[in-house]
C-alpha cells in the first residue's frame, strides 16, 4: 500500500494504524478462538453487571476529550440511521460504553444483552462482538448475526471502527448495533466516516499551534472527510497524521516518527511558508517522497515564530490560518441575523422580534423541531449582540450523561469526587462569564440540577462542586428546545419558576418543510460544502423530490444528505436520483407524491399508505377548511389514527406512513389519552 492513486477518490481509505492482510472471516474466526480461550462458552449469558456509579464517573472523566469530540458526531450519525431499530454506541479503549443514542424500539432488546451505558463490550466479557473485535484488531468491522460468539448476542448486527488519538493510539471506539434484520450494507462506511470525523476534530484541538498539512490527490476534497492530514512543529519536526495521510503517503504512524517535513514533501519548511505567504493562499501542488502529486493547504496560527537556524527552518515569516468554516459562517461587517434571513416570512418575524431585544439582557427561549437550526439561532444571537468578543458556550443538556452534566456545568474544585482532576475543572457557567451561555435541549435538563440553575440565574452567582464559596457571573442566557414545557410543568417535569426565568423572549422556528425559501437554503449549503469555488447542481427530478418530502430530520437531514451527495458527486457536476441514499428513496415510496416520482432502476415499489399532508400547501389547504395551524394538522391526524388504533403507537405508524420515533416525537404535543404503548 505505497500509492495514494490506488484509493479511490472520495472513498474513506482503510486504518493505516494496523493494516490486516487477513480477511473478515479469519479475523472473525480468530476471534471465535480468542473467546474461547477467555474461557467464555458459546451457551452463557452476557454479563450485565454494571459498573459502580463513581466508576462509571471515573471513566467518563478519563475519556472527556473523546467525549467531547465524539458527542456531536453521534447525534449527526444518529439521524442517519434513525428509524433502523439501531442504536449508536461510543465506547472507551478497554471496550466501556460511555454513551448511546438508539431508537426507542430497540433500547428494550439492547437492555437485556446489557447494551447500556456502563456495559463492558470487550471480548473477555462478551466474545466476538464489533466493538471488542475492532478494539483487539484495530480494524474497522461489522460482526454480524451468528458471526457473535454468545449465543445470545447472535440477534444484533452491529458495525464498529476503532477511533485514533491524534498520537496514534487507540482512544476508543465508535458503533452502531442493531436488530439484525435491519442489516444494512453501508452502515460500516457511515460509521467509518464518522470515526474519521471525530479523529479530525480532535487533531484541530490538541495542535492548534502546530503546522497542519492538509493534502489530497484531488483539490476538490480538500476540506472533507477524506483529506490527508498531517502535523509538524514549526522546525518541520513530525508530529502526527490522521489515517488519510498515512494511506496517501503510504508509510505507518510508527515509520512516520522518523521523518521531517522536507523528507515527506521534498521542500524545506520555508518554502512552505513561501507558497502560503499570499494575502488569500491558494491550494497548492506537492510531490510526495513516493512521487505521488498532492493538492495542499497550510494552515498556521498567527503570529508564528520561526527561529533562525532553527531545524529545517531559516527565516522568519507569519503565516494567518485559514479559519474553520463557522456555523453560522461570520462575516466582518455583517449581521449573522442578517446571513440567516433567506427571505422566509416566518424565520424574517424571528430575527425583527429577536434585533428588538439585542443587548437589552432579555434571556430568549428558541422552540422548534429537532434539526431546525435552534443551534445556529442561538449563536446568530450572540454574535449580534454586544457580547460577540465573548465567550459563546453550548451545553447540550441532552448529550451529556446525568452523572456529568453537573460538574460540566457548575465545574468542581479538586477532590470533589473521586477521579476529579487535579486544579479541578471550570464550568461551563463561569466559561461563560461576560459572554452567552447556550442551553440547547433544556426540557432534558435533570430537575434536581433545575433549582441550583434557577438560583444562578437569579443571583448571578454559582458555587463550583467542592467549592466553599461564590464566584460572580456575568452572562446571557439563550436556550432552546423541541419539547413542550408547559405540558412538562404540569406533569411536575420542569420547574415553573426556572420556564418563566428564561422565557423572556420566545421565538418558534419554522419546519424546513413550511419555509417558502427551501431552494436558496439548498444553495447555500451546497456552496458551504463545497470549496475552492467549486459548485455542485441539483437535477430538476432531485430538486422536485425535495420539495414533496416532509423532512422529519428538518436541516440537519438534509445537510447530512447533501454532504453525502456532494462526496458522491465530487464537487463537480450535479446531483441526481442515483446519488441519494436508499433509505431516502425507500422512504419517499411510503408517502405517494401528486403525480410518479422517479426511482432508480430495480428500486422495489410498495403498497401507497394513508400519509398525512407533507407539503407546506397541502397542510395549509388541509388546515385552512377548520381553522387550524400547520402543526394542529399533523397533530390532530396522528390522535385520529392513534384513537382509531386503540393507541397502538406501530399501527399508527404504519397506516400515516411514518416511523414510530415521528409520533413518540410529538407524544408531549398529543392528548395523554391517545398512547397505550
Amino acid at each position: 500500500m505505497t500509492a495514494a492513486t490506488t484509493h479511490p477518490p472520495g472513498q474513506s481509505a482503510p486504518g493505516a494504524h494496523a493494516m490486516p492482510s487477513l480477511s473478515p472471516a479469519d479475523l472473525i474466526d480468530q476471534a471465535h478462538q480468542r473467546s474461547a480461550a477467555f474461557g467464555l462458552r458459546e451457551n452463557d449469558q452476557p454479563d450485565l453487571s454494571i459498573p459502580l456509579r463513581g466508576e462509571l464517573r471515573d471513566a467518563l472523566d478519563e475519556n472527556r476529550f473523546l467525549f467531547q469530540h465524539a458527542a456531536p458526531v453521534m447525534e449527526t450519525l444518529y439521524e442517519q440511521i434513525v428509524n433502523t431499530h439501531s442504536m449508536v454506541l461510543l465506547t472507551s479503549a478497554r471496550g466501556m460504553v460511555l454513551h448511546s443514542l438508539g431508537d426507542t424500539d430497540f433500547l428494550d432488546k439492547a437492555s437485556r444483552v446489557a447494551l447500556t451505558t456502563g456495559a463492558d463490550w470487550s471480548e473477555q466479557s462478551k466474545g466476538t462482538n464489533a466493538v471488542g473485535t475492532a478494539l483487539s484488531e484495530q480494524e474497522a468491522l461489522t460482526v454480524h448475526g451468528s458471526q457473535h460468539y454468545l449465543n445470545a448476542t447472535k440477534f444484533l448486527t452491529c458495525s464498529c471502527a476503532p477511533i485514533f488519538d491524534p498520537y496514534g493510539q487507540v482512544i476508543g471506539a465508535l458503533d452502531v448495533s442493531g436488530d439484525q434484520r435491519s442489516f444494512h450494507q453501508h452502515t460500516l462506511a457511515l460509521v467509518r466516516m464518522s470515526a474519521q470525523m471525530i479523529e479530525n476534530h480532535m487533531f484541530a484541538d490538541i495542535f492548534p499551534k502546530a503546522i497542519r498539512i492538509h493534502f489530497h490527490t484531488r483539490s476538490e476534497f480538500l476540506g472533507t472527510l477524506v483529506e490527508g492530514i498531517v502535523v509538524f512543529s514549526p522546525e518541520g519536526r513530525f508530529i502526527s497524521a490522521n489515517r488519510s495521510a498515512q494511506f496517501q503517503i503510504g508509510l505507518p504512524f510508527s515509520a512516520l516518527k522518523a521523518h521531517t517535513f522536507s523528507s515527506l514533501f521534498g521542500i524545506p519548511i520555508t518554502s512552505l511558508i513561501e507558497l502560503f505567504s499570499g494575502a488569500v493562499p491558494t491550494p497548492k501542488q506537492l510531490v510526495l517522497h513516493n512521487g505521488v502529486t498532492v493538492w495542499c493547504r497550510a494552515t498556521l496560527k498567527s503570529p508564528v515564530t520561526w527561529a533562525a537556524g532553527g531545524g529545517e527552518s531559516a527565516a522568519a515569516s507569519v503565516v494567518e490560518e485559514a479559519p474553520p468554516r463557522p456555523a453560522p459562517p461570520r462575516r466582518r461587517h455583517m449581521s449573522t441575523l442578517q446571513y440567516l434571513d433567506t427571505g422566509d416570512p416566518q424565520l424574517a418575524s424571528v430575527i425583527h422580534k429577536l434585533r428588538m431585544v439585542a443587548g437589552k439582557d432579555i434571556p430568549v427561549m428558541i422552540l422548534g423541531e429537532t434539526g431546525t437550526g435552534k443551534d445556529l439561532l442561538a449563536q446568530a444571537i450572540h454574535g449580534d449582540s454586544p457580547r460577540a468578543g465573548q465567550p459563546f458556550v453550548p451545553v447540550n443538556c441532552a448529550s451529556i450523561p446525568e452523572t456529568l452534566i453537573e460538574s460540566e456545568l457548575f465545574g468542581y474544585e479538586e477532590g470533589a469526587f473521586t477521579g476529579a482532576r487535579k486544579k479541578g475543572a471550570v464550568g461551563k457557567i463561569l466559561q461563560a462569564n461576560g459572554g452567552t451561555l447556550f442551553l440547547d435541549e433544556i426540557g432534558d435538563m435533570p430537575r434536581h440540577l433545575q433549582a441550583r440553575l434557577l438560583r444562578v440565574l437569579q443571583e448571578r452567582r454559582v458555587s463550583p462542586l467542592g467549592a466553599g464559596k461564590e464566584v460572580d457571573v456575568d452572562i446571557a442566557v439563550v436556550c432552546a428546545t423541541h419539547k413542550n414545557l408547559k405540558d412538562m410543568i404540569a406533569r411536575g417535569d420542569f420547574r415553573e419558576d426556572l420556564y418563566y426565568r428564561l422565557n423572556g423572549l420566545v421565538v418558534r422556528l419554522p419546519a424546513l418543510r413550511e419555509r417558502t425559501d427551501f431552494e436558496l437554503v439548498v444553495r447555500k449549503i451546497l456552496k458551504s460544502l463545497c470549496e475552492n469555488g467549486q459548485n455542485v447542481g441539483l437535477s430538476p427530478e432531485v430538486l422536485d423530490l425535495f420539495k414533496r418530502y416532509h423532512w422529519p430530520g428538518n436541516f440537519r437531514q438534509l445537510h447530512n444528505l447533501l454532504r453525502t451527495a456532494v462526496v458522491m458527486v465530487g464537487c463537480s457536476g450535479s446531483i441526481e436520483v442515483a446519488h441519494l441514499p436508499d433509505d431516502f428513496l425507500e422512504e419517499l415510496q411510503l408517502t405517494p407524491p401528486s403525480h410518479p416520482m422517479p426511482m432508480p432502476a430495480g428500486a422495489q415499489s410498495l403498497p401507497p399508505l394513508v400519509t398525512l399532508p407533507t407539503t407546506p400547501a397541502e397542510m395549509q389547504a388541509a388546515g385552512q377548511a377548520d381553522g387550524l395551524s400547520l402543526q394542529d394538522v399533523t397533530l390532530t391526524a396522528m390522535a385520529q389514527m392513534l384513537r382509531l388504533h386503540k393507541g397502538n403507537v406501530s399501527a399508527a405508524a404504519k397506516a400515516l406512513g411514518v416511523s414510530r420515533n415521528t409520533i413518540y416525537r410529538k407524544k408531549d404535543l398529543l392528548p395523554p389519552d391517545v398512547l397505550r404503548d
